[in-house]
């Protein structure tokens, strides 16, 4: 399942507040830039991830996000650093904007 156009409307709803924003269509899912750099995913289920690590990957798991996991051709479980949109932040375009900026604050 690919990424449809409402699906892209949605994630530029939500993040509309983000400087510079533009995206990326990839294996199925979409990635998500501020001027250039990459601070959010949206999988090709239609799930919103952040990309974060230390204390804002821990913030995220305190907000009951979960880390993007895939299962590899072997069986084996490998996780990236994106966690989901706290569910909060789903409907909330200021909340999921205080995300994506403090994801892309954490790269710099």
């Amino acid at each position: 399942m690919a990424v449809s156009d409402e699906d892209i409307a949605f994630v530029y709803d939500l993040f509309s507040d983000i400087p510079g924003l533009t995206h990326r269509k990839m294996m199925g899912g979409l990635s998500l830039y501020s001027e250039s750099q990459i601070f959010a995913i949206l999988s090709a289920e239609g799930v919103v991830y952040i990309k974060a690590e230390g204390d804002l990957a821990e913030a995220l798991a305190d907000e009951g996000s979960q880390i993007f996991e895939m299962t590899r051709q072997d069986g084996r479980v490998a996780s990236m650093g994106y966690w989901t949109l706290p569910e909060a932040a789903l409907d909330d375009p200021e909340t999921a904007c205080d995300w994506g900026r403090r994801a892309i604050a954490a790269q710099i």
